[in-house]
Formats: structure tokens, C-alpha cells, sequence
């Protein structure tokens, strides 16, 4: 047990908080105030890989461990998370491309999704359907060598400005066993956007609604086999859970150097903040809890890089603790600069607004749980969860 980066790991993150301190802290802000969507920054990422950190080979990826890829989005998340969140979804949704995609899916889209240079929406959520992704009622019906989709998305993160919207759709029966996965281009006859969501955070990425009205598509933009799209958003999402908790560790350790420099450099009663016990207690406490979720996150991302039989469950354990843990942190950093931490002139309430929507996609905190506790109550729980 190793908890050392090699040099390899050390090179992936220092080149990433390089990119991050030169591409994305200088306009994160300006970003956030007016809703840009910077696709030019992020097609920049896809030059060094970022775009493609664990998709296949094939299509262009790097297919490196998912541990090396919480290293990469650590560090741009300390400086935007809105950015680096819709990027992580990027590669999640590319991947999935990538490892279920027939021959000429994977050569239409995949070195152009790799590369940045196109991107790509993850559509799961619906109107009725959120927790319970597995009743959703967007049907592909197959017609001859095409499906043909009806039905709406919601909370489509990139929607109206990207490529490629990776799509699960109901091709049979009720239930998980029904559901499918497609490679749908975003710009088909039949699909409409609506408006651009005004959200709490995440700014930097547009969220819509996404309608389908007898959308058509051949019918080897299929990816997998019918019936097991369910399982692809499954596997798809418990990288998606380190790459959110991920987030949340780099926004949190962005807030803690925030904290550790304003606590020296501002003084009251005579004292730099730094001089006052309760206030190094509160520090210490952000900076243990910190390491604990950081800790959590790369033990699941290796048991999902080692195929581990409870690695799902792990996964949730880290997307809850650490996304809760982040966001605790950020509010306690905001507190430790008092008003000026309220105002935008700090990025301690920007940090704030963008890490809590973590809490809830890709799975709630409330779903981690009850994905945590099936595990717990199963009969063979007690030699598996250690």
C-alpha cells in the first residue's frame, strides 16, 4: 500500500495546475458573472490530453488509470470548478463512446471528442425520472436500420453547445432491463433545446432541457446491446461520482490556500487571524478533513482501476463523504474571511456556488447512501467492506 505519487502521477498533476493557473484562473470569475461557455479553453485541455485522460487508445485517449485522472481535475477544480466539472463529464461521456461505440461511431466522433476539439452531453435525467434513472420514459423504437427517439432530457449539462449527446433511452420492457445507450449527434432534425437553465453555480457550462421528436438515427449508433444501456450509465456513473467528489477536493483545497494566506495577511485587535488558537483549530480541521476525502476519493478511483467487486459501492462512499466534506470546507473558508468572503471580489462564494451542485448530480448523497447500505446489508458485507 503506496499512498506516494510516482514521478509520472507528480508530471500529469504539475502540467494540469500549470494549464489551470494560466487558462482558467485568469477568466473563472468573468466567466461565472457572464455564463460563457469557454469551448476555445477547453479545446486547449484536449491538446494536452485532458479531453481524453481515460478513454480508450483507439479513439485517441490516453486510457490512463481513472487514479491519475482525479490528479489532473484536482488541480484545474481548485481554480473553476464549473470548468473542470463539465470537462470530467466530457471525458466520462467519451469514454463510454469510446469502450461501447461500434467501428464507425467510434470513427466519427471519437478522435474529435478525444482531441476537444468536439464535446459531448451525458443525457440521463428526465423530467420525471432523476433518482430513479431506471424508469425513464424516453423511447428509441427501431424502424428498419434506424431508431427513432421520443421523449425529453433535463439537466443536460453542455446542451445547445456540444457535439454529441451519449443517451440512454428505453428500447424494451419497464424497468433498468429495458434501457438502452446511443450515440445521438446533437445537431439532428427532430431535437430541440430549451432554455438556458439560471442556476445557483456552474456558470461556465449552459444546462438545458432536451426535446426529441421523432429523432432518427441509424441504428449502429447503438452502443452495446440493446437492453444493456442501464448498465453502461452504471459503470458510466461511478467514474462520474470520483470525478464529481474530485472536484470537490480541488475546490476545497483551492478555498483552504484562500484561508491559509488571508489568516496571515489580515489582522484584528492587533493580531493577524493566524495568532488566534480557535481560528488554527478551525484550519487544522478543514485541512484533516480534506485529506481524509482526498484519501477516500483515490481509494475508490483504485479499486475501480483494479476492477474491485465492491468498487461501485466505494465510489459512492467517496462522492458522498467528499463532496460533503468540500463543500464544508469552502463554507468554513468563506466564514474565516468574514464579509469578504460574501462578495465577488474573493472566489470564496464562486468556489461555494459551484461545489454545491455536487451534492446532488450523479447521484444524490441520499442515493450514495442507499447504495452504501445495500452493500452493508447484504450477507457477505462484513468481509468485503473494510
Amino acid at each position: 500500500m503506496d499512498f506516494e505519487l510516482t514521478e509520472d502521477q507528480r508530471a500529469f498533476a504539475d502540467t494540469a495546475r500549470q494549464f489551470a493557473q494560466a487558462e482558467l484562473a485568469p477568466h473563472a470569475a468573468e466567466w461565472d458573472a457572464q455564463s460563457h461557455f469557454p469551448r476555445d479553453t477547453i479545446a486547449k485541455a484536449g491538446e494536452l490530453g485532458f479531453c481524453g485522460l481515460y478513454a480508450p487508445e483507439s479513439i485517441g485517449g490516453l486510457a490512463l488509470p481513472r487514479l491519475d485522472a482525479t490528479l489532473v481535475f484536482e488541480e484545474m477544480a481548485a481554480f473553476d470548478p464549473s470548468t473542470t466539472a463539465f470537462i470530467t463529464i466530457h471525458n466520462m461521456a467519451t469514454w463510454m463512446l469510446g469502450a461501447w461505440g461500434g467501428e464507425r461511431v467510434r470513427a466519427e466522433w471519437g478522435e474529435a471528442l478525444t482531441s476537444g476539439q468536439k464535446l459531448a452531453s451525458y443525457c440521463l435525467t428526465e423530467p420525471g425520472a432523476g433518482s430513479d434513472a431506471g424508469s425513464l420514459k424516453t423511447r428509441a423504437e427501431k424502424q428498419g436500420d434506424d431508431y427513432v427517439i421520443n421523449g425529453s432530457k433535463v439537466f443536460i449539462s453542455g446542451a445547445g453547445s456540444t457535439d454529441v449527446l451519449v443517451l440512454m433511452a428505453r428500447t424494451g420492457g419497464p424497468g433498468p432491463g429495458g434501457v438502452s445507450a446511443f450515440a445521438v449527434p446533437a445537431n439532428a432534425p427532430g431535437i430541440q433545446y430549451g432554455k438556458k437553465e439560471e442556476k445557483m453555480g456552474w456558470n461556465s457550462q449552459p444546462t438545458r432541457q432536451i426535446s426529441f421528436d421523432n429523432v432518427r438515427i441509424p441504428a449502429d449508433h447503438l452502443l452495446g446491446r440493446e437492453g444493456e444501456g442501464f448498465k453502461i450509465a452504471m459503470k458510466g456513473l461511478d467514474g462520474g461520482r470520483i470525478n464529481i467528489a474530485t472536484c470537490s477536493v480541488g475546490a476545497a483545497q483551492g478555498a483552504l490556500g484562500h484561508a491559509q494566506r488571508y489568516m496571515h495577511e489580515r489582522q484584528q485587535f492587533g493580531k493577524t487571524l493566524a495568532s488566534f488558537q480557535a481560528l488554527q483549530f478551525k484550519l487544522a480541521d478543514m485541512a484533516t478533513e480534506l485529506v481524509a476525502a482526498r484519501q477516500m476519493v483515490r481509494l475508490a478511483a483504485s479499486k475501480l482501476d483494479a476492477g474491485a467487486p465492491d468498487a461501485s459501492t466505494y465510489c459512492a462512499m467517496a462522492k458522498r463523504f467528499a463532496t460533503d466534506a468540500g463543500f464544508a470546507v469552502i463554507n468554513d473558508a468563506l466564514q474565516l474571511h468574514g464579509g469578504y468572503g460574501y462578495i465577488r471580489e474573493y472566489p470564496l462564494e464562486r468556489l461555494l456556488r459551484d461545489a454545491r451542485v455536487h451534492q446532488i448530480l450523479e447521484g444524490t448523497n441520499e442515493i450514495m447512501r442507499v447504495i452504501i447500505a445495500r452493500r452493508l446489508l447484504q450477507d457477505d458485507s462484513l468481509e468485503t467492506i473494510r
